[in-house]
């Protein structure tokens, strides 16, 4: 199966667009207000009216409060949720529940379909699998560890771990470092289900910008591997 690629940190159309024609399978939308990658609920779902339906899109929230993320889902046509702080294993799962009680509420014939859930891990050592298990999302992300930030740092960590991750048994989103020259390494030894990056395919020192010519390299680097 070849390798998906998540272009995430997308704050603009133009960037979006980009991806999307260069290949890209999911966009990631960044909810998280201290993240220089920010972008609100309207403007995500501004440029999300404008995207293929086929495009994944992909809401990310640090420790957000349950009205944000059901407004987003609401507003920005999410078909992924990616938690990416402390979130306990029930939070990261009750969204199609409690979708599926809103079209209840409102007499919608059918229950949403569609609406996955991914938990990101910091990863920095062999210690950091073990909490792993306890999440029966429907994917996992594993992210370089930081003690200040919750991603998006441009760090690398061991990927023989990412390796090792594959024993739980759901789809593995690689992120973490990874660049237009090392993604294909990464595809040839983790095997992952898809890469994810946003720093790394930025112009320099401007989050948040996407270089549309690292994104084009990047997602083509990724394909060929």
């Amino acid at each position: 199966m070849q390798t998906k690629v998540k272009i995430c940190g997308i704050t603009n159309l133009a960037d979006a667009q980009t991806a999307v024609a260069a290949g890209a399978d999911a966009l990631g939308f960044n909810f998280y207000e201290k993240s220089p990658r920010h972008i609100s609920v309207e403007q995500a779902a501004e440029i999300s009216r404008q995207l293929p339906p086929f495009i994944l899109r992909v809401g990310v929230s640090v420790n957000a409060p349950p009205e944000l993320v059901m407004r987003a889902i609401a507003s920005a046509g999410l078909t992924m949720l990616q938690f990416h702080g402390d979130e306990p294993p029930e939070f990261c799962l009750q969204w199609t529940r409690r979708l599926v009680a809103v079209n209840s509420a409102t007499r919608a014939s059918q229950p949403p379909v569609g609406l996955m859930s991914m938990k990101a891990f910091r990863i920095r050592d062999e210690h950091s699998l073990a909490q792993i298990p306890n999440y029966a999302t429907d994917a996992y992300l594993l992210d370089a560890y930081s003690a200040d930030e919750f991603g998006g740092t441009g760090k690398k960590f061991n990927w023989d771990l990412a390796v090792a991750a594959q024993k739980f048994g759901k789809p593995i989103f690689l992120a973490g470092g990874l660049t237009p020259e090392n993604v294909a390494d990464a595809v040839k030894k983790v095997r992952p289900f898809a890469v994810d990056v946003s720093s790394g395919v930025e112009i320099s020192g401007v989050p948040g910008k996407k270089d549309h010519a690292k994104v084009k390299a990047f997602i083509q680097a990724a394909r060929t591997a």
